[in-house]
């Protein structure tokens, strides 16, 4: 078992990216959420060049980024998902990776970057507090905008996962939120929904946000 306080081991981060979206079921997510950021990345067009992958995991978004010609800066707790994140891209010298706890204040100042990608995280925070707290130093490091994806209430989901618990024995327990659970916390953060993107509607309770820094007058 993991020790989540230090992030995945070496071993643990090869058998993650090799396992994780091998089933055709993943396949179909993954690709869905490819095509929803290729949207999101549209819409916010130029403003973004400084890109903030959080958790960045083994990279599964960094070409989408590089490609477009973003700088990208991956982060995560694990020292060994940053290294893979970084080794996984052929444009290994425009990432630049950092190890970060997510959960405690971000080690960098504020507005230091265009935009912020926050994927598969949020919906394993179950206190609504530490969810704000996560919101806050995102607005507060992000110049503008900021994806954020997340688990939104769903009953035919929620029954599909108790039955894959009993099944397979999973210990993985995920949080999921309303839609005006997401809009107060979002915006006691200083940020605004712009559009939330379903993964598969009805189907699926995978979200992702589009969100947008709230800018204070002076």
């Amino acid at each position: 078992m993991n020790n989540r306080n230090v992030g995945f081991q070496k071993h643990e981060v090869e058998e993650y990216e090799r396992k994780r979206y091998r089933g055709l079921d993943q396949r179909l997510v993954h690709g869905r959420e490819l095509r929803i950021l290729k949207k999101i990345i549209k819409k916010t067009g130029k403003d973004s060049t400084l890109v903030l992958d959080i958790p960045c995991g083994y990279g599964r978004f960094s070409e989408l980024f590089l490609d477009r010609g973003f700088s990208l800066v991956s982060s995560d707790l694990s020292f060994h998902m940053v290294n893979r994140a970084r080794e996984s891209s052929k444009e290994l010298a425009q990432i630049f990776g950092v190890v970060v706890d997510i959960k405690k204040e971000l080690p960098f100042k504020q507005d230091s970057f265009d935009l912020l990608i926050s994927m598969r995280f949020f919906h394993h925070i179950h206190s609504g507090k530490e969810r704000e707290f996560i919101l806050k130093e995102f607005s507060r490091i992000s110049t503008k905008w900021v994806i954020l994806s997340y688990y939104q209430k769903n009953f035919l989901h929620l029954l599909q996962r108790k039955f894959r618990r009993k099944i397979k024995k999973s210990r993985t327990q995920i949080k999921m939120i309303s839609r005006k659970e997401l809009k107060k916390e979002v915006e006691s953060s200083g940020l605004n929904i712009v559009q939330v993107f379903s993964l598969f509607k009805v189907l699926h309770a995978h979200h992702i946000a589009l969100l947008k820094k709230v800018k204070t007058v002076s």
